[in-house]
């Protein structure tokens, strides 16, 4: 599905039935593009949080779908922990000084392709600060298309764009001829990220 530029959502949590979404705008991440404010930067540079990929794969993906409405039902939870096993799914996750988990993010790789299926927070800029790390990561590792599936004011501030259905589709073939390793790349210090964000951006 993911190869063909469509992904599944559900009506609600309880709802059995999946369908196929395939836009007639989709949202991107320019990869070179990501924004970061002044407060956010500020946030990282602090460095008060800790940073990990894949270590709670499944808590991530459960505090994506804890919120009033979701289009996370217990059959896509479990396709996406299929997708995790196989290497194909992966989470960055972010962590307070206590161990709490208070941010996070998630999507699925494909060549050079991610995904990006949902993130959350917990306490202020901690989705943010996960999106930043992501990007990083999907700069350094290779990739060449994020997919943000739709454009909210939220990621528009922070770089994404809205393109149309047949150019998000070239650019996905372009994607899926490269390859990419979502978890070669070693996480950076608060300063190299801020670094490369800055150069790029």
């Amino acid at each position: 599905a993911y190869s063909v530029g469509v992904f599944p959502m559900a009506e609600h949590r309880e709802d059995d039935e999946i369908f196929w979404v395939d836009p007639k705008r989709r949202g991107i991440f320019p990869i070179d593009e990501f924004h970061i404010s002044r407060s956010l930067a500020k946030t990282i540079r602090r460095n008060a949080y800790d940073i990990s990929v894949n270590r709670a794969f499944d808590q991530v993906v459960d505090a994506c779908a804890d919120r009033a409405e979701t289009w996370i039902n217990g059959e896509i939870f479990a396709r996406y922990q299929d997708l995790h096993a196989m290497g194909h799914a992966h989470s960055l996750e972010v962590w307070d000084q206590e161990g709490n988990l208070v941010g996070g993010v998630y999507g699925v790789s494909l060549g050079g392709g991610f995904f990006g299926e949902s993130m959350f927070s917990r306490q202020r800029d901690t989705s943010k600060i996960a999106l930043a790390y992501l990007m990083d990561r999907l700069r350094q590792a290779g990739f060449q298309l994020c997919d943000t599936q739709f454009l909210t004011p939220h990621l528009a501030s922070l770089g994404a764009i809205e393109i149309s259905r047949a150019a998000y589709k070239a650019r996905l073939q372009q994607a899926l001829e490269h390859d990419a390793d979502f978890e070669a790349p070693q996480l950076p210090s608060p300063a190299l990220l801020l670094q490369r964000i800055t150069q790029t951006s």
